[in-house]
């Protein structure tokens, strides 16, 4: 018999088997959406993770004095000065940008009410580092920050406190005892929720103007960013080398970078995505089973049709193909069922998603999805194929 003659016999056993086929290929079409959705889900979250830990600062490096010994010990030449900041800047070639800030809680007037803010005195550099987004105005420029222009940009939970019923751009803030003109209103790209220098309410102005707060211009955080991944490291040891270097010995600092947090992320996606493969591993297990038992039941009922096609000259080798071609068959139309299911549920669920999250189907995935299940398929079936090949026409004849 003719290949395409085998494979019109599979099918027309298929259709005269339709809920028996339908009822197989449920479980195929399972597992490989499985396959699918798992590893989407998997690279989402792991996108997501990474998008949130490097919208605090990518390749980000930061450096604090420590302040938890007697207070004997702690002297002012121990804190981080502008002159730490400009040989950051300077005697690292590997940094991008270097920045720094500090932050004060101080009360600005508001219809005659005093208001706790955090007013963050900051360096150039600062804003391009923290990743600040622009939602009205501008941020503080340059020019700004080197004449101490008084100026600030303001958070949005601030400004609707400030300014409910105005445009806050162009209006006065008065801190303390100074007034400062609004040319901003920003928001981190990634909360932080008060776990960095800038709260819910808090104002940027130029470092140099803290001073009359605070009487000195000592900083609270270096950032130094990092031109490459690969150079986090490196820019790490050369800070705190600087600030060792600079200050005296029995100071101490504390010098940090994000690639620890980046690495449980990415540690966490995999040790994830591993448990989520396994998971449709075994519902492709079970589907072919679910295959194997089937072709073995129909093996069974088409006993005397395999012993008829036998006495009239097919060869054992078509007979293996056609339960194999069927084996394929379900397997291949559930697993295109299921990779459709999968791709179309991340679309259909993303519009009651927030924006920050973006869904990633991989290509990959459904190459994968498609190539195992018929894999399973063909190996789950060719046990109920060969027994078919092996039965004996004479037998077979006589079955009924």
């Amino acid at each position: 018999m003719l290949r395409s003659e085998t494979l019109i016999v599979a099918l027309d056993a298929l259709r005269a088997n339709k809920v028996k086929a339908f009822l197989t290929m449920l479980g195929v079409v399972i597992g490989s959406a499985c396959i699918v959705l798992v590893v989407t889900v998997a690279l989402t979250g792991k996108n997501y993770i990474l998008s949130v830990i490097e919208g605090v600062g990518s390749n980000l490096v930061y450096a604090q004095a420590l302040r938890s010994g007697p207070p004997q010990t702690a002297v002012l030449a121990d804190e981080i000065t502008v002159g730490d900041l400009e040989a950051v800047r300077e005697g690292i070639p590997q940094i991008k940008e270097a920045g720094a800030s500090r932050d004060l809680s101080l009360s600005v007037i508001v219809d005659g009410v005093e208001r706790a803010v955090t007013v963050v005195g900051i360096t150039s550099g600062f804003q391009q580092i923290r990743n600040l987004v622009v939602v009205r105005g501008r941020l503080l420029d340059d020019d700004d920050l080197a004449a101490r222009s008084k100026v600030t940009a303001i958070t949005e939970e601030l400004a609707a406190h400030a300014f409910p019923h105005d445009d806050p751009i162009g209006q006065t803030l008065r801190v303390g005892e100074l007034r400062f003109t609004v040319v901003g209103v920003f928001r981190e790209r990634v909360a932080t929720f008060g776990q960095s220098e800038i709260e819910a309410e808090s104002a940027l102005i130029p470092l140099g103007l803290l001073k009359y707060y605070t009487g000195n211009d000592y900083l609270r955080v270096l950032y130094a960013q990092a031109r490459r991944p690969e150079d986090v490291a490196s820019v790490t040891r050369q800070v705190t080398e600087v600030l060792r270097t600079r200050h005296r010995p029995e100071a101490t600092y504390t010098v940090k970078n994000l690639t620890a947090l980046l690495d449980a992320a990415r540690l966490i996606s995999l040790v994830l995505s591993i448990i989520l493969v396994i998971v449709a591993a075994i519902a492709l297990v079970i589907s072919g089973v679910g295959i194997m038992n089937i072709m073995l039941v129909t093996v069974t009922e088409r006993t005397r049709e395999i012993g008829v096609r036998m006495a009239i000259g097919a060869p054992r080798g078509e007979i293996r193909w056609q339960f194999l071609i069927e084996a394929l068959i379900i397997s291949g139309t559930g697993a295109i069922v299921g990779i459709l299911i999968a791709v179309s549920i991340p679309l259909l669920v993303k519009p009651w998603l927030p924006g920050s999250i973006s869904i990633s189907v991989s290509w990959v995935s459904i190459l994968l999805a498609f190539g195992v299940t018929c894999l399973s398929g063909v190996l789950f079936g060719y046990l109920p194929a060969n027994r078919a090949a092996k039965l004996q026409p004479t037998e077979s004849l006589r079955y009924e």
